[in-house]
């Protein structure tokens, strides 16, 4: 399988869930702008993308312990008593045409106004037509506020291209079926729905270093999440060099030029560093 042909329905089929896990349910985008509302710091720009941005939201499937053989999980800190699985269709016009970066800034936006929304952990695939999402984020019980959940971390996001998107990593067709095949529900553990939640969202992450690796490992929990530390740094080392790069080509005086070339070099090293404990 090339990683171009990659669709949402091949990745929900690659998860292997069990039928009775299945809902098919839409959900309407009024529901949930509700529910951003009435939890608060749901801007009017945030409303705006939400309304302009999504086309349909399904609600996949349901997994509970009834129906995956997977008990639940439930501590003071967080309850999850079910995984859903939401499929969100976005609509192509804008979204298409914008620049890649606003692209997936406001992809990543939108997956956390939906995981704020959902009170249970998501694994959640967003398609705008020419690249697929796959987004999880786990949730714990709000502090100060009964019977509410917030973001607990950041979201781990994946990125699929399709249609020769410019950005999404480019990744052989092996590596796309090691992912997919490290994603089957049977791969998983089994005791309890956090674990799993957890084993996924590391395949994830498993799936984000091999963008830049270009090998494609699941690990330990433990050696997850020193990974998911390094992956965090090489992409804020990513960020501050491209912001010095164009500052450099702007750049009129010699010595100042010569001092961001130095800049850039050191943290181009530190960036390999990073890469080599992925």
């Amino acid at each position: 399988m090339n990683v171009v042909d990659l669709t949402s329905e091949q990745l929900i089929s690659a998860l292997r869930l069990p039928a009775e896990a299945s809902v098919g349910q839409r959900i309407p985008k009024k529901m949930l702008t509700d529910t951003l509302t009435s939890r608060g710091a749901f801007t009017s720009a945030d409303r705006k993308l939400l309304q302009e941005q999504i086309e349909e939201v399904t609600w996949v499937a349901a997994l509970k312990p009834s129906n995956a053989g997977v008990p639940a999980h439930q501590d003071e800190t967080r309850s999850y008593l079910e995984l859903a699985v939401l499929h969100v269709h976005l609509r192509q016009g804008s979204q298409l045409d914008a620049q890649a970066a606003k692209v997936s800034s406001n992809t990543a936006r939108l997956a956390e106004l939906l995981h704020r929304a959902i009170p249970y952990p998501v694994l959640m695939l967003l398609d705008d037509g020419a690249r697929l999402y796959l987004s999880m984020a786990h949730i714990r019980w709000a502090q100060k506020e009964a019977e509410k959940t917030v973001l607990d971390g950041e979201l781990i996001q994946g990125i699929f291209a399709r249609h020769g998107s410019p950005i999404a990593p480019t990744t052989d067709g092996a590596t796309l079926a090691a992912f997919l095949d490290a994603m089957d529900l049977s791969k998983q553990p089994r005791s309890d729905l956090l674990a799993l939640y957890q084993s996924w969202m590391d395949t994830l992450s498993a799936w984000q270093a091999a963008a830049v690796t270009g090998r494609f490992e699941c690990v330990s929990p433990q050696q997850a999440a020193v990974r998911r530390s390094a992956l965090r740094r090489c992409h804020e080392l990513d960020a501050r060099i491209s912001s010095l790069r164009a500052a450099a080509s702007k750049e009129k005086q010699m010595a100042r030029q010569v001092s961001v070339n130095l800049e850039i070099n050191a943290l181009m090293a530190e960036r390999q560093q990073a890469a080599n404990s992925l």
